[in-house]
């Protein structure tokens, strides 16, 4: 199954901004780490105060593809970007309810009105400290609450692995086989534009 890019407009509300963006040349530190953006075509990030927060490139697709493959049931999506894997996982039926913890309100203000769909809310807290309903269980549970690929977001992970274990049938985190494998002489996250 191919993820499908999402397509939302050019906005901009606080320190959060989502635009459409075209690479014109290859980025020798992005092809190292397999992160390689095609020359020449259209994806949609977001920013925060200017800095990459998360884009619909093919790296970030194949980084949440098995989230959207395990989608089924009852999901929760800790951060919410762009909403790609939002986007992707509502093209499934077997999908009953949605729940996304997006800290910045601001995010939610820009992103939420793009997936109008009855079986999602938008809940504004931290993922680490947010509470489900007590008794709650997911078949799905997505973490990707981090900016970048680094060994420091493995705490967090673990915190958050911990606290969804016994309420999730399955759950991830983005990037966590990379982020236990980085290393100083090769920027985690190259800048894509």
């Amino acid at each position: 199954m191919e993820l499908q890019k999402v397509n939302l407009p050019d906005m901009q509300k606080g320190n959060w901004k989502i635009e459409k963006f075209t690479v014109d040349r290859t980025d020798f530190h992005s092809m190292l780490r397999g992160r390689d953006i095609p020359v020449g075509e259209s994806f949609t990030r977001v920013t925060r105060n200017n800095y990459l927060v998360m884009s619909d490139t093919p790296a970030e697709m194949r980084d949440h593809r098995l989230a959207v493959l395990k989608a089924k049931g009852s999901c929760l999506i800790n951060g919410l970007g762009i909403g790609m894997v939002l986007k992707n996982i509502l093209v499934y039926p077997a999908v009953t309810d949605v729940t996304v913890v997006e800290i910045s309100q601001d995010l939610i203000d820009l992103v939420s009105p793009h997936y109008n769909d009855s079986r999602v809310t938008f809940v504004c807290a931290d993922a680490l400290t947010f509470m489900p309903p007590k008794g709650k269980k997911y078949q799905m549970v997505w973490h990707d609450i981090w900016d970048d690929i680094c060994t420091d977001n493995l705490k967090d992970m673990e915190k958050l692995h911990r606290k969804y274990g016994k309420r999730a049938e399955w759950q991830g985190s983005w990037c966590k086989s990379e982020c236990m494998c980085v290393t100083d002489d090769i920027p985690a996250t190259p800048t894509e534009a």
